[in-house]
């Protein structure tokens, strides 16, 4: 049944945008101004299109953006679904099974995350190299349908070694340092305690999220490369004595935005 609901939203987006889309995005939380930057681009509302859901965040606008970026084809998740909304993870995911019916061979994640870790401040990128999922749920369970890939994939690579490096070397050119690090996923919507905080620093996660992971699990299902970024918007709990809140994701995000924008734009040219 998804897979026949994941065909339908491809054809529509197909009937909408006739270049074959090379990549896909999603932006985080405060960080969609990356859709700004999109050339010919063709704005579809969430609501248009058959079987996806609707962002109800602060920070996320709800619509998918059509049009080329350096002469690459490019689709934009201007805003993404959650778990803690109240969407399970077929739907929060659903984007990652259309754009692999679209032919989507490359993905790119954005999100806003906090710190666990002293060298990621607030307002710097970080390189996810590797995820740890305490979501308590898994997106790929239930009934496989091998027409998306097979039953149990290999997650020993689920960030593209060769896409982050590419990264880095765009980062570089930049004069901006990039560093990588383990992004944890929990469902929310509640921050974490201190006392959990302290319990991911010492299973290795270098930064703590409500998202990504479950998209980058079906776009690896699917045979898609991955690379995802981090915009660190705030010291986790118990690290700072500041309270945390949606206000600063979203000031985080504002603060980073032109250089991530310039970061993407580098990378997406250099995968046409």
């Amino acid at each position: 049944m998804i897979y026949e609901k994941a065909q339908e939203a491809a054809e529509f987006i197909r009937g909408k945008f006739g270049d074959r889309i090379k990549i896909a995005l999603v932006l985080g939380s405060g960080l969609g101004a990356f859709a700004d930057e999109i050339e010919s681009a063709v704005k579809i509302h969430y609501a248009e299109i058959p079987h996806f859901a609707r962002s109800t965040v602060e920070g996320h606008a709800g619509q998918l953006v059509l049009g080329k970026i350096g002469g690459a084809a490019v689709a934009v998740q201007q805003g993404r679904f959650h778990y803690y909304e109240g969407y399970s993870l077929e739907e929060v995911t659903f984007p990652m099974r259309v754009f692999g019916l679209l032919g989507i061979k490359t993905v790119i994640l954005t999100n806003a995350a906090g710190s666990l870790n002293a060298d990621f401040y607030p307002g710097s990128l970080m390189l996810i190299k590797d995820h740890i999922n305490l979501m308590g749920v898994n997106p790929l369970r239930g009934r496989n349908d091998e027409r998306f890939g097979a039953r149990f994939p290999d997650m020993s690579e689920v960030y593209s070694l060769d896409l982050q490096e590419k990264a880095i070397a765009e980062a570089r050119a930049m004069d901006y340092v990039l560093r990588r690090g383990v992004y944890c996923a929990l469902q929310g919507p509640c921050y974490e305690t201190p006392a959990e905080i302290r319990m991911l620093r010492e299973v290795g996660a270098d930064a703590v999220g409500m998202s990504t992971v479950p998209e980058s699990i079906v776009a690896r299902h699917q045979n898609m490369q991955v690379l995802a970024i981090s915009c660190i918007s705030n010291l986790a709990a118990g690290m700072s004595e500041e309270k945390i809140n949606h206000e600063e994701v979203m000031e985080a995000g504002a603060q980073v935005a032109d250089v991530l924008n310039k970061l993407l734009k580098r990378i997406v040219s250099k995968l046409i």
